[in-house]
Formats: structure tokens, sequence, C-alpha cells
């Protein structure tokens, strides 16, 4: 017997950061959506724990405890006194340490999964709980759609969404560590007053009509690509290239270095990605439509 989940990127429409906390967190509104990109985690028992993973950048997943899936698993074992002797496949599609959060998509995958095997009858907040322990992007992998995250953006608004949004990712080379960009925000505006973060009312009435990609367009921010344009200079090339494009927005998706632009259609959104792909300031580009599922059993 196994279990398949499939689960979701994201991509932050807004990212509004503040100052850092005495716990080294920082406060933020953070506006998720999610986008159809997806890893597939099967579960299947076995006699301890391991890991494997298939797919672009599989060679970059780490195979041990300290995977995020793997981090899951113990995690929901030791809640229900159950050994967490399982065998964790991730079919990998989504970029790894891109700021689309797949280790995120991982771990709540690889929770929901392990509940249905394990037939734990836990509740929907015992696993959103378990998903906010593991890390600030798990629990919106776990619910999809569209929400806002305040805290660490672990605390989860959901918002409807009133259409379908069509995007454009630009996978760039390596990654970027999310502490360390971080890091760098802090830097940059060290000395300056950095406002308490607050979503935005346009940005939110934008996803809740959906009757203008224009108007979402002008509402799109992240507070960290400065920070993440500071450690990536090379990604101010590819920003302009999407936007050359047509793009409507373009911006870093989340930490980075993956870059996200807002489409006004799908058929603009393929004429984007193929001028990217062409432009020699990416590894490639991917087209998805918003808002996606959260992690769903297949």
């Amino acid at each position: 017997m196994s279990v398949t989940v499939r689960v979701p990127a994201k991509v932050n429409v807004q990212l509004a950061v503040g100052a850092p906390r005495p716990d080294g967190f920082h406060d933020l509104a953070n506006v998720f959506l999610a986008v159809g990109l997806y890893d597939e985690v099967t579960v299947t028992p076995a006699d301890a724990l391991t890991v494997t993973c298939s797919g672009p950048d599989a060679a970059q997943v780490p195979l041990d405890t300290g995977n995020l899936a793997a981090r899951a698993a113990i995690a929901l074992a030791e809640r229900h006194g159950i050994a967490p002797d399982v065998h964790i496949h991730i079919s990998k599609d989504i970029p790894v340490a891109g700021g689309m959060a797949g280790g995120s998509a991982d771990a709540a995958a690889a929770l929901v999964a392990c509940d249905a095997l394990w037939t734990t009858g836990a509740t929907r907040d015992e696993l959103l709980a378990i998903c906010a322990e593991l890390g600030s992007d798990v629990p919106f992998s776990l619910v999809g759609g569209a929400a806002l995250g305040i805290g660490r953006g672990e605390q989860l608004t959901p918002i409807d969404v009133g259409g379908t949004f069509h995007w454009v990712f630009a996978v760039a080379d390596g990654g970027l560590s999310t502490p360390a960009v971080y890091r760098e925000f802090d830097r940059l505006t060290a000395g300056t007053d950095v406002p308490a973060p607050k979503a935005s009312p346009a940005l939110l009435d934008a996803l809740r009509t959906g009757s203008s990609t224009d108007v979402l367009a002008k509402a799109l921010s992240n507070d960290l690509q400065p920070a993440a344009l500071s450690l990536r200079p090379s990604l101010a090339d590819t920003l302009a290239a999407g936007t050359g494009a047509g793009a409507l927005a373009a911006l870093v998706s989340g930490s980075g270095p993956t870059t996200a632009f807002l489409a006004a259609d799908a058929e603009a959104a393929r004429k984007i990605a193929d001028t990217l792909r062409a432009s020699g300031t990416c590894r490639t580009a991917r087209v998805a439509v918003s808002p996606a599922p959260g992690a769903t059993i297949v």
C-alpha cells in the first residue's frame, strides 16, 4: 500500500517584511497564491525511514532526516506513538531553493500522505499545527488557494480568488538561502524605520474580484526583492527581459532566485516564457496558472 499526494508551488504576490524581532524572525504580511507547478510525494511502508527524490534538481534535495518531508513524518509519528518507518519518494517539479516553497510543499504533502497511510485521524487543526512547527510556509502548502499569512507567515486567513491568473516563472541557476536574504534585508534596512507589515487592500481586492489582471499587476510587491538583487544582481536582467517581453508585472518570488511574471492571458504567458528561455538570463521558464489547490491525495 502507498499514498501519493500532489502539492503546489507558491508565489508571494505581496511580501511585506517588518523589522527583526527579538527571536530573530520578522513579522510578515505575506499574501500567498498557490500556482500550478507541483511536486508529488509518495509514502510506502518500509523497514526504516528513507527518502528518495527524482526530477529536475533532485541532486540538490537532502535525503536524510534534515529533509522537511522526513521531519514531517517524524513529527506526526511522534504525536501518535508510531514508528516513522516509511519510504518517502519525492517527484520534484517545483524549483529547488527557488523561493517557491518546494521543501515546504513536500513537508505538507508527506504529512497528509502519512496521515492517510497510518490512519491517524489527525484533525485539520492538528496537521496545521505540525506544519507551523516545521516552517513558516508549510501551513500554506497544506491549504493552497490564496491566503494572508501574518506572524512569521504561518497564521493564515484564506482569501477567495475571483478569477484565474497566468504566470511565468524564470528558474535561475543555483539557489538563494532564505536566511541569507533576510540577513541582507536587515543589513540594507539597518538604521531605517521599517514599518509594521500590512496587507495591501488594493491587492486583496484584486484577488477577490479577479476582475482585472492590470489592477493585480500594480499591487504586487516584495520587500525582500532588493536584498535578493543585492546578493544576485543578475536577476535584474531576468526581470528586465520578462518585462520587455510583455509581462504586466515582474518580481522576485519570495526570497528568490526564481522570478515571477504576471501575464495578461495564456498566449501572452507562452510568449514571455519563450523570450525568457532565449534571453540567456535564466536556466528555463515555466508557465503556470493560479490559484491551485493545496496538498491533495491523488
